[in-house]
């Protein structure tokens, strides 16, 4: 399904200065337009939003069939025919081409060149031939690397870059014959490489393999044909005895089929590796891993020509490791590294996208309204004509990629649209008799006919394309140049803008259309997102202003799943923490509106405030906040009332307020202890000791341990990453402290505080700095003997019991205060403290040992 939106992704429109119709062209880099027409390339300089001005022209051998540019290396590659044969020649060094009449280098692949020689290789343009045994019929340049993979009949030939050193200070680039890829039974029409990623595609067949250059069990290359594979045999699809059939009376048709990773290599199609580099190469491949293979079906419901049947447009788009999008990049002169890798291809009607790094996965099927001609695919867009349309459509490589790069991604931390989210078409924009399209940095190129007139062709019998034995490639002539054509450059306008213009647009679906209203949103945030991956087409400064345009998108997005009821209201918590919205800004967003005298509060904010108040965030919310956040909750959640109250963040809360709210609660389907203590709280505040009373007074010990358990809040809090003990604490070491030690035990007994965390509440609690041991603490870890703590280290515990018994014998220090077990009591209902020794006893009823906390320490020392 294909969502429709009226957006303006294109802004600016060019023409480019052409003195003849062109044949190719593709774009270079950043800066430069490479147009391919008779036997000469003109380049053109495009930079911003600047006229397209003539930058130098060079001749070719011959008329151009296929042209591409590398950016590393910054070389242009070209197919060219002459005399009814085909020859592969690279441009190196074409910027230094000033006029036509400059003198240029011609030079063989692997010609060593000697040093006296470097000054001219420095200045003028060289031409290096490649020589090939089979004409070449396709090229394509690694995007990385700038390797050339050239495609012939069943076989590919892979061309390393290398730079020849010719002294310290300069060097040329050259090529070197590395790898020849046999691949019986598929012609190529079109390839496309990436980082040892190999793409084919024929008429109807599509194959992805990969190129793995780690061998296995030590083995050595191989510097002859290899089968990477058992293919299966022909007979399986169609029998031999079918093949003789084939006449004008029958059609044979393969059935459509796709296989995905190992599968793959069931697809009938045979690879066979031949190295051909030198033995010094630092990157080999060993092995071919199969990813994808994909065999359509012609429509033989009509008797149709072969253009109608075609596959098209093949390409693989790899996007790079990036780091965290809030961030400075690592060095840019550092290699690229790859994050993940996309491959797109078209029918006439139909256009697919695979994710293909770690698992190979359909992610997008576009279905296009008219016949597609051509197609090319970018990190944020689809552009797409048909003979009189430019379309453009969203993608979701940015999703995939962000899954990739985050494992963070779909957590309560961080969120991210999904991949399978609808695509949608943003623009359809009118041009007459479009032809061609390519694309670089923010530039659409397009090629235009005015009034193209369609050259007769012998209708042929649809039986040679509908089968591997019938694939050719049709590398035909261009007609002779005819007026009413132009080439145009439209740029599209900056992600932020389109951004503004998506928010703007999705304001008109909040009421109507919820869903359209988060599918809208959603597409901005992919926007921008793609945006700060895709380094390469950032300005300086414009990087800020996508971080900023990210967080504006997600508070939108927290804001939709907040206010709307849907299944995935969850994820208002991760848009929202991404959006670097503090908790009361929030809650400012929030429309408090009373509509028919009843407040409805969706799930998707109080599943937010529910969480953030539970992380006891640094934020403090203003009384009037915390007031509608004890409404909002009294309301959509009373059962979470009372952990609400005990956040830090509510520590401004009116205690009035508060308790009207507590006593408002029916209690019957809860913990009515918990109610009761954090009324008990609200009363400290209050400063109403006979209520506390009273609250404290109207359950067990035994119960009020296991309320404080339900919410350790109400004694201990975190602040600023700091033990912090509330005011109920402090009150209780006044006045009960047995049972504040005994909850404090059931907290470390249910994993709801560690020991080290434990020790230092009750030496802050106490106002003890590190080296003093206060007498809470000492009752604690007695307690904890009593109790038989299972998490507890015995005899890490023995010897601080047995330290603090010994160091106030020795400086005859007496406790801060009355400890809560006697000896006595220690004895009776602890196993590990032992039978007072009778030199003790005899020491005891000495009158010189008459102070009895002393006699007490004396006798807890018992210890096995």
């Amino acid at each position: 399904m294909v969502q429709l939106y009226n957006l303006h992704p294109f802004g600016s429109q060019q023409v480019v200065p052409c003195k003849l119709e062109p044949e190719r062209f593709c774009g270079g880099g950043r800066d430069a337009l490479f147009v391919a027409a008779g036997c000469k390339v003109e380049v053109f300089a495009v930079a911003g939003q600047e006229l397209c001005q003539p930058r130098c022209a060079f001749s070719t051998l011959g008329r151009v069939l296929r042209l591409a540019y590398s950016e590393a290396g910054d070389y242009l590659v070209a197919i060219e025919e002459k005399n009814k044969a085909t020859f592969l020649r690279a441009y190196v060094n074409w910027r230094s081409k000033r006029t036509e009449n400059s003198r240029v280098c011609i030079r063989m692949v692997g010609h060593d060149v000697e040093a006296p020689f470097s000054e001219t290789f420095r200045d003028q343009m060289s031409i290096v031939e490649m020589p090939l045994s089979e004409a070449p019929l396709c090229i394509s340049c690694c995007p990385v690397k700038g390797d050339l993979l050239v495609g012939c009949t069943n076989k590919l030939v892979l061309f390393s870059l290398k730079y020849q050193i010719i002294n310290e200070e300069f060097s040329i680039l050259d090529f070197e014959r590395s790898l020849i890829i046999h691949i019986d039974n598929i012609t190529p029409v079109e390839i496309s490489f990436c980082i040892g990623y190999v793409a084919v595609m024929s008429d109807l067949e599509v194959l992805i393999l990969k190129l793995e250059s780690d061998p296995k069990n030590g083995e050595s290359v191989n510097h002859h044909p290899r089968k990477t594979n058992n293919p299966v045999k022909l007979s399986e699809d169609i029998s031999n005895e079918t093949l003789q059939l084939e006449s004008d009376d029958f059609v044979i048709c393969q059935k459509p089929m796709e296989l995905l990773g190992e599968k793959s290599q069931q697809s009938g199609v045979s690879v066979t590796l031949e190295s051909t580099g030198l033995a010094d190469e630092k990157i080999k491949y060993f092995h071919v891993q199969h990813l994808l293979y994909r065999r359509f079906a012609p429509d033989i419901s009509s008797y149709v020509l072969s253009d109608d049947i075609k596959l098209h447009s093949l390409q693989l788009l790899p996007i790079y490791q990036t780091g965290s999008l809030t961030s400075e990049r690592k060095n840019s002169s550092q290699e690229k590294e790859l994050l993940s890798l996309f491959c797109f291809f078209s029918l006439p009607h139909v256009g697919y996208l695979y994710m293909v790094v770690k698992s190979v996965e359909l992610m997008s099927v576009y279905q296009y309204p008219e016949k597609s001609q051509q197609a090319v695919l970018t990190p944020q867009f689809l552009h797409v004509i048909t003979s009189n349309n430019l379309q453009c459509y969203t993608v979701r490589c940015s999703a995939a990629a962000a899954r990739e790069e985050d494992p963070y991604v779909d957590t309560t931390l961080k969120a991210c649209p999904p991949v399978s989210m609808d695509v949608c078409a943003l623009r359809i924009q009118l041009f007459i008799g479009l032809k061609a399209i390519c694309h670089f940095k923010n530039h659409v190129i397009l090629l235009t006919k005015a009034d193209p007139e369609t050259i007769p062709e012998r209708r042929e019998s649809p039986k040679r394309l509908l089968s591997r034995k019938g694939t050719s490639v049709n590398l035909k002539t261009p007609p002779v140049a005819e007026a009413g054509w132009n080439l145009y450059i439209v740029n599209t306008i900056s992600p932020v803008q389109l951004y503004k213009e998506m928010v703007d647009y999705s304001n008109t679906y909040k009421t109507a259309k919820t869903q359209s209203c988060i599918h809208l949103l959603s597409e901005a945030h992919l926007l921008v997102r793609a945006a700060l991956m895709d380094a390469s087409q950032l300005e300086p400064g414009e990087k800020a202003e996508l971080l900023e345009a990210f967080k504006e998108s997600c508070g939108h997005l927290g804001d939709c799943y907040s206010r709307l009821d849907t299944q995935y209201s969850h994820l208002a918590l991760p848009y929202y923490k991404m959006s670097g919205l503090s908790m009361a800004e929030v809650l400012a967003r929030v429309d408090w509106a009373v509509e028919d005298g009843s407040q409805k509060y969706e799930r998707g904010l109080i599943f937010y405030i529910n969480h953030s108040l539970y992380e006891n965030l640094d934020e403090e919310l203003s009384e009037e906040l915390a007031a509608k956040v004890v409404q909002m909750f009294y309301v959509a959640e009373p059962k979470q009332l009372p952990h609400i109250l005990c956040s830090p963040s509510m520590k401004n809360i009116d205690p009035l307020t508060a308790v009207s709210y507590l006593r408002k609660l029916d209690t019957s389907g809860f913990s009515s202890v918990l109610v009761t203590l954090t009324k008990a709280a609200m009363a400290l505040k209050m400063r109403d000791l006979d209520m506390h009373r009273n609250e404290m007074k109207s359950h067990s010990e035994m119960k009020l341990v296991c309320g404080f358990i339900l919410e350790p809040r109400l004694l201990i809090q975190q602040r600023k990453g700091q033990t912090v003990p509330t005011e109920f604490a402090v009150h209780l070491k006044e006045t009960q402290p047995g049972l504040l030690v005994a909850s404090v035990l059931g907290l470390q007994k249910n994993n709801k505080i560690g020991i080290e965390e434990a020790d230092s509440f009750f030496k802050v609690l106490c106002g003890k700095d590190e080296d003093t041991i206060p007498q809470l603490l000492v009752d604690f870890w007695e307690a904890q003997l009593v109790a038989c703590v299972p998490d507890v280290v015995l005899q890490e515990l023995f010897f601080k019991l047995t330290s603090q018994y010994i160091w106030r014998l020795s400086k005859r220090q007496s406790p801060d205060t009355t400890p809560l077990r006697t000896s006595e009591d220690l004895i009776n209902t602890c196993s590990h403290y032992g039978l007072i020794s009778p030199w003790v006893n005899v020491l005891i009823s000495s009158e010189s040992l008459a102070d009895k906390n002393y006699m007490e320490d004396l006798s807890k020392l018992q210890l096995p």
